[in-house]
């Protein structure tokens, strides 16, 4: 076993089925932090998973919540996933959509889309928001396709048990199931709540895979992972999850696409490309977003 220092994610080599641990690090965003797990020095990405942050659990007074400006992305589709709360989307090609708890807001970036994030329709009183925001690499070849969004109730995910565990199907295809979200490359992302002594064998056919410890501790193979942490699995084709107490454990995998650069919400596989997206940010060439004038600068530091 050895272990080593990460730039963004404190990470512990391991033995056995579990290759890596990934302990995430905090981020404030002013009115909540959240937990940024990729990437991360020693894992940049987790098939085409490259950013996933783990969002509250927040509470906040009336008046109070998330406040995202606007803020364009390229090269990516964004996935919002909440456990508790609502956001408002908003977005350059004119969409306005609240995502409520369950459902999948993907947002698909291609050559540039500008987008903002909101308080939902509780604003006004005590509320909480948490969960979880990803985003997905498109294929070299796909990078520069023009931006789409696609809303996806709670009700249109598969869901199933298996010895006390619930699986709700994201993206991909899990155990004969397969979820109805828009993926650009094999893609697996699934939400399992683990009941206090559930246990079950999950199959696995993508190349790479981890599992984010949401809330509760689990045990991977026999080996314990408490709440808040990644383990990157060794590239078998099967794992054990079990749990002595009531958990919830997010599951991410697919086939990796190649290395990717990345400056704020910005990624590519060509540092020029960046460039320009930044270029075009501070010139004020991408869109705005209809209802929403407000923008963030482009950082200097990302």
């Amino acid at each position: 076993m050895s272990y080593f220092n990460c730039e963004e994610a404190e990470c512990q080599a391991q033995d056995g089925h579990i290759r890596l641990r990934i302990k995430p690090r905090e981020k404030d965003l002013g009115e909540f932090s959240v937990r940024r797990v990729l990437p991360a020095s020693q894992q940049r990405m987790v098939g085409p998973f490259v950013f996933f942050d783990h969002m509250g659990p927040a509470e906040f007074p009336p008046g109070k919540g998330i406040d995202v400006r606007p803020h364009p992305h390229i090269g990516i589709a964004t996935i919002t996933y909440l456990f508790e709360g609502e956001i408002l989307h908003r977005d350059s090609l004119g969409v306005v959509q609240t995502i409520h708890p369950g459902a999948i807001n993907l947002m698909t970036a291609g050559h540039g889309i500008v987008h903002s994030e909101r308080p939902g329709s509780d604003f006004d009183q005590p509320s909480k928001l948490h969960g979880i925001q990803s985003w997905i690499a498109l294929p070299a070849e796909e990078q520069e396709i023009p931006p789409e969004f696609i809303h996806y109730p709670a009700t249109e995910l598969p869901q199933w048990e298996d010895g006390g565990v619930t699986f709700r199907l994201i993206m991909g295809e899990l155990a004969g199931h397969h979820s109805p979200v828009k993926t650009y490359s094999r893609t697996l992302y699934a939400d399992l709540k683990v009941t206090a002594g559930g246990k079950t064998s999950i199959t696995l056919n993508e190349n790479e895979h981890a599992l984010y410890v949401a809330e509760g501790a689990v045990q991977v193979d026999g080996e314990a992972v408490a709440a808040g942490v990644m383990v990157v699995l060794d590239g078998d084709d099967s794992v054990m999850l079990s749990a002595s107490e009531t958990a919830r454990v997010l599951l991410i995998g697919g086939d990796p696409l190649g290395e990717r650069h990345m400056y704020w919400n910005f990624v590519s596989d060509s540092t020029a490309r960046i460039d320009q997206a930044k270029d075009d940010w501070r010139s004020g060439k991408f869109p705005g977003v209809p209802g929403d004038e407000e923008f963030i600068p482009l950082p200097e530091d990302a």
